[in-house]
This record gives structure tokens, sequence and C-alpha cells, in this order.
């Protein structure tokens, strides 16, 4: 009996070693178009992607798109056709950790830090005193509320906001109920690095799948480009450290909810789903 459980074990080791070591699905057609069409630009050494596309000639408005956990600017490239009919500049960027961006680790994230990845995309661009419209969606919600508050405060960056819309995302904080999985990977526990590498296509598609209406789910083809962008640079290893925001959005709710509730500009809340269901998501894609 010993004998057997012995093989079992030389068997696992090398299976389960492998298992760990699966390499990162190929892009696909459409997503690597996206990437060869978007650009980099440099934040403290790191490189961070995003698109930049001329629109609507004579028009100046400008949208800044904001995306959400964990995936990527890919995120809107069904709208973004119809953004530049509306725009003049329609600029999207994967934040720190996601996407084409770098993913270094270990790394303190934050959103204070993502805020300040935009402000320097837009000194980059050239139109830091240009006044944005801000579309963002779950993380990039508070992102945007990150951005309100120093906008509000004439801090850091003086970006000026014309204009905000946020999309499905936990702005109250009090209203996200985490799943089991979020709070192991967000408490930084000896858990973490184990589960970081366990993820895989399956559970992330199952864990997002569900989020969606049922004439709007995504395609297996879809969730495969989603996936794609998470495992490249291996991103899936910093889940965990990406997950810190919703600890930071306890932290500074008086900060960030308090943006919102004095806001003087035109902003608008979209949510299809009850409030913060979209980040209660396994792999939260939020």
């Amino acid at each position: 009996m010993r004998e057997w459980w012995v093989q079992v074990g030389l068997l696992a080791v090398p299976l389960l070693a492998a298992y760990l070591h699966i390499p990162p699905p190929q892009l696909s057609p459409a997503l690597h178009s996206w990437k060869s069409s978007g650009k980099f630009f440099t934040y403290k050494g790191l490189r961070i992607f995003y698109q930049d596309s001329v629109g609507v000639v004579g028009s100046p408005e400008i949208v800044v798109l904001l995306h959400g956990f964990p995936t990527s600017s890919y995120d809107w490239y069904k709208i973004w056709e119809g953004l530049t009919l509306r725009f003049h500049r329609v600029i999207a960027l994967d934040f720190l950790g996601f996407g084409f961006s770098d993913k270094p680790r270990p790394h303190h994230y934050s959103i204070f830090e993502q805020a300040s990845i935009v402000e320097a995309l837009l000194r980059h661009l050239g139109l830091q005193n240009r006044r944005i419209n801000l579309l963002s969606h779950d993380y990039g919600d508070t992102v945007a509320q990150e951005l309100l508050y120093r906008f509000k405060q004439n801090r850091s960056g003086r970006l000026t906001i014309k204009s905000l819309c946020l999309s499905n995302g936990g702005i109250f904080p009090e209203t996200h109920r985490p799943l089991l999985l979020q709070k192991l990977l967000k408490d930084g526990g000896v858990l973490s690095p184990i589960l970081t590498r366990l993820m895989n296509f399956f559970v992330f598609s199952r864990g997002l799948t569900p989020v969606f209406g049922p004439y709007t789910r995504p395609s297996e083809s879809e969730l495969w480009d989603m996936w794609a962008g998470i495992r490249n640079n291996d991103g899936n290893l910093v889940i965990d450290s990406l997950l810190q925001y919703i600890n930071q959005r306890k932290k500074f709710r008086r900060r960030w909810v308090g943006a919102l509730a004095s806001v003087t500009i035109p902003s608008d809340y979209k949510s299809p789903y009850p409030e913060s269901r979209r980040e209660s998501v396994g792999n939260n894609k939020n």
C-alpha cells in the first residue's frame, strides 16, 4: 500500500509542476490587432499600454476610458468605433498590473498610483490642461473617484474633469460582499501565492459568465481574450496584490465617497445589475 502511494506522489509532483508552468494562451487575431494598434509610455520605469484614437474632426471633446478588474482596455473594443463618432479623442489605458502593461512583483498596487498614471498619460499626450470626460467601469470607478477628489482639491496633476460616468462598480464599499476566494487573496495570507498559480481559464470563465445578462454573455473566444490579457506577463500572479483595492476602498471611503457626494460636474452612474454584483465574481470582473 505504501509503495502505491509513493508511486502516485512521484507521478503527481511533475504533473503539478507542469501545470503551474502552463504558458499563457496565444493572442487571438483581434487581441493581437488591439495590441499592435496601441502604444506604450513609461511611468517611473514601467511600461504602460494605451490606445489613442482621433475621431470627430473639429470637436473639442475628449473621453478617457478606465477599465475594470481584472481585465484591460480591451473591454471597450466593441464601443470604440462608436465613441470615435462622438469624441475627437478616445483614450484608454491598461492600468499597471493589467493587460499589456507591466506587472511588477512584488509591488504595492494602489488606486492612488493608478490615478497618477492616468494623469501622467494625459501629460504625455499634452492634454493635461484640457477638459476631460471620464467613462469608467468598476475598478476604474474608484480610480475615477480619486481623480475627482484631486480635481476638487486642485491637487496633483490638475486633471480637469468635464463630466463623469461611473458604470457598475462598488462605489460604496459597505455594499461589497467578496467571495471566499477574494477574501483569501486580498488578505495576503500564505495561500495567496498558491491560489494565484492555481487559477485557470475554467475557474475564471465560470466565475465571470454569470455576471452578464442572459443575452449579453461573452462568447468563449471573448473569454479567452480576457484570460489571455490576464495571463500576459504572468498577470495571474499579481491578482492578490491588485485585490488590495478592496481594502483601500474601505480605508479611504470618506475621501472617495465624499468626492462624489459633493460633485458639481455632470455625472451619472450606470448599473444594469444589483450593486456590486459584478465585483463578487470569483476572478472578480469588477
